[in-house]
């Protein structure tokens, strides 16, 4: 039973690491996997599977993850993320984009959006071109 948790445990771990992109809940997970097949082997009590997943973790994140981060970062090389990528893209306002508030619609997603002055809002329909990203919100001017 207790192999099963680990292993549930590490499947979520590994799972989880999509959304952290850092490789650090992978090498958890990769420590709950070895105390899953520890546990599932040797019958092992409580504080021994502790031991394993904290050793094994530790031993993942240090000799492990470095070189994995290196690999990675050197199959991306230059290419720019999502969020870099978004400057000079067209959208189309769902809602009347001003200065303060308003939505767009950007490669099928919806987006806050704002413009970088106040004044006449930009009106829904139209075609804007971004900017700039601040934070979770688009700042756009009219195409």
């Amino acid at each position: 039973m207790a192999a099963a948790l680990w292993l549930i445990g590490a499947i979520l771990l590994a799972v989880a690491e999509t959304a952290a992109g850092e490789f650090t809940l992978l090498m958890l997970g990769g420590g709950a996997l070895v105390t899953a097949g520890a546990t599932g082997i040797f019958d092992l009590p409580l504080w021994a599977q502790g031991v394993v997943f904290a050793v094994s973790s530790v031993l993942l994140l240090v000799l492990v993850r470095p070189p994995l981060r290196r690999y990675a970062e050197s199959k991306r090389g230059d290419a720019p993320s999502y969020l870099e990528s978004l400057p000079g893209m067209k959208a189309t306002v769902l809602q009347s984009v001003s200065g303060d508030a308003g939505r767009i619609l950007i490669g099928g997603e919806e987006w806050s959006a704002r413009t970088p002055y106040d004044g006449v809002p930009i009106a829904v329909g139209v075609e804007v071109t971004i900017v700039e990203i601040d934070g979770a919100v688009a700042v756009v001017v009219d195409s």
